[in-house]
């Protein structure tokens, strides 16, 4: 892993890249925190277990770990506990900054990762009609084994298939608020999920074919939770590259290695700086 010396000179062209199609952007929370206003919703897994664990206590020793924590409020509260704190927590919609208004307005950026429950991304694309989500299925209340859900652009639940005409997909990895507030937070929804993960059963065959042809950059994403770094490596797995990042210089362990191990670029860049460069300034509505 190298950091690139000039992070500022290549914001421009893996803008470029992005809007032509040809790298995919990755979000994580920490783009909420760049919106007009205060965001009202957690933008980090600490942040969501202190939410959580505020409401319904939980033994110290897993008080710090979110996939645990929530696997306690389930077990020992029920499920539906979980989801109506889960939905409560996530209910408002983070005001859309720059870069989500940027990606919305770019017809030929066929997907787009958003790896947080929120719903920004969809209040974003709002005036399209040519997009959809497919997100990860917790499987709580459902008949069958299923990894994905289909939601098109109007919010109604669609076969998988139908992401084959969408011009944008996009793709939410751990669940999402919106619209059917279905969302993997505890262990036990990841159980099934991580025994397939490896072979790419829970990846969207979309997602597989667009990645096989392209890298990704990741915008507002950390990786000093293990589960996140699984995910994130299972979706770069097969993809054609490079990879980038923007991130602020105080790394983990374990963060460096992960950007070592997937030959991830690191661009030490804070994003309020970064986005107007990536974008060309055109972050408007």
């Amino acid at each position: 892993m190298t950091a690139s010396a000039d992070p500022r000179s290549l914001l421009a062209p893996l803008g470029q890249a992005i809007a032509e199609g040809r790298l995919i952007p990755f979000l994580g929370p920490d783009l909420l925190e760049t919106g007009e206003a205060e965001c009202p919703v957690p933008t980090s897994t600490r942040g969501l277990v202190e939410r959580l664990t505020a409401r319904v206590g939980v033994p110290g020793r897993i008080r710090g770990n979110l996939w645990a924590s929530a696997q306690y409020i389930e077990t020992y509260r029920h499920r539906t506990t979980l989801v109506k704190l889960m939905t409560e927590i996530f209910k408002q919609t983070p005001p859309v900054g720059p870069l989500q208004r940027w990606l919305a307005g770019l017809p030929g950026l066929p997907l787009i990762v958003d790896s947080w429950y929120d719903a920004t991304l969809s209040e974003a694309f709002k005036d399209r009609n040519d997009w959809g989500q497919v997100q990860a299925a917790s499987r709580h209340g459902l008949a069958e084994v299923v990894f994905l859900r289909a939601i098109s652009a109007a919010g109604v639940e669609v076969p998988l298939d139908a992401a084959a005409a969408w011009k944008t997909l996009i793709y939410k990895p751990h669940g999402a608020i919106w619209p059917l507030a279905d969302m993997l937070v505890s262990d036990s929804d990841y159980v099934e999920a991580l025994t397939e993960i490896d072979i790419q059963t829970p990846i969207p065959v979309a997602v597989q074919e667009i990645r096989a042809t392209r890298g990704f950059l990741f915008l507002g994403c950390r990786f000093h939770d293990q589960m996140l770094r699984i995910y994130a490596r299972q979706i770069l797995k097969r993809s054609a590259g490079p990879h980038y990042a923007l991130l602020p210089e105080d790394l983990t362990r374990n963060e460096l290695r992960f950007l070592d191990e997937l030959s991830i670029t690191p661009l030490f860049l804070d994003l309020e700086t970064a986005i107007p460069l990536l974008t060309g300034g055109d972050g408007g509505g």
